[in-house]
């Protein structure tokens, strides 16, 4: 059954850029193009294949594909590309969509599993968010919470960013930055809210397990397993266990701008560095 969009009373249509990291058959990316098609104008450009945890990497050594495909579910028009998740945010916007289809809105997701805390230093999701924002562009970044990959699974996250959407005008959407929401792997009964929070402490252990090949090849599976930390109130994470939809505002400005005098009164003296 097609996801529904609630009407958009502001009647105000958007174009919207949707990529992923899952890939461009993912149910994820499929639920929310099926639903905001239905109001907005919906362009998609996705990798042909699973690419999580690509990070903000990029092709630079070999050529870069993309293949137009006829337009599914709703989407004006669909590509598929041989590249990264940045790759296909990055050349959307660069090479491919016209200036008459530049995005108002660039989309990432719906990933299947969280990106939380450190997630996001590895997330393909994250990162095609942060190229839009990269590139001048507001940017969400959307995660489902789990490992539920029916396209039934995505159908509250969908329609719920059909009703954020409108709300995003009412913000001054913060340069250099992007909005990271993740859902709750649970049916809109069971919500228990929304909160507004700060990146929590999300990590894994770095166990590799060595294997070899039938040619007597050594090679390694990477087989971390998550480091549970107590969460003060305000993280996204504890938010997650709450039952609460967690949006966060991350920003690719990664100065650290608290320790600098610090630095300047270490290294530097009467405003000179030069003691080397």
């Amino acid at each position: 059954m097609p996801l529904s969009c609630p009407a958009n009373e502001s009647g105000a249509v958007m174009k919207i850029l949707i990529s992923n990291d899952d890939g461009i058959v993912a149910n994820g990316i499929r639920a929310l193009t099926e639903a905001l098609s239905q109001e907005h104008d919906v362009y998609v450009i996705a990798p042909d294949r699973e690419r999580s945890a690509a990070g903000h990497s990029l092709t630079l050594h070999t050529p870069l594909r993309v293949e137009e495909l006829e337009p599914k579910f709703g989407a004006k028009r669909n590509w598929v590309t041989t590249g990264t998740p940045g790759d296909c945010v990055k050349i959307g916007l660069s090479a491919i969509l016209s200036e008459d289809e530049k995005p108002d809105l660039v989309l990432s997701g719906i990933n299947h599993g969280p990106n939380l805390g450190a997630d996001i230093l590895y997330s393909g999701t994250v990162s095609c968010a942060l190229e839009g924002a990269m590139l001048g562009y507001p940017a969400i970044a959307t995660s489902l919470a789990g490992l539920h990959s029916e396209l039934e699974d995505f159908k509250f996250a969908a329609e719920f960013m059909c009703k954020f959407l409108p709300k995003i005008k009412e913000i001054n959407f913060p340069q250099k930055s992007i909005l990271n929401i993740n859902f709750p792997s649970l049916g809109a009964d069971d919500i228990a809210g929304v909160a507004i929070t700060k990146l929590g402490t999300r990590m894994f252990t770095s166990n590799y397990e060595k294997r070899v090949d039938p040619r007597g090849k050594v090679y390694y599976w990477l087989a971390g397993e998550l480091i549970e930390y107590d969460e003060n109130d305000g993280t996204d994470i504890n938010a997650l266990r709450m039952n609460k939809i967690s949006i966060t505002p991350i920003t690719f400005e990664m100065t650290h701008k608290s320790i600098m005098a610090d630095l300047e009164k270490a290294f530097c003296k009467d405003g000179k560095c030069d003691w080397f």
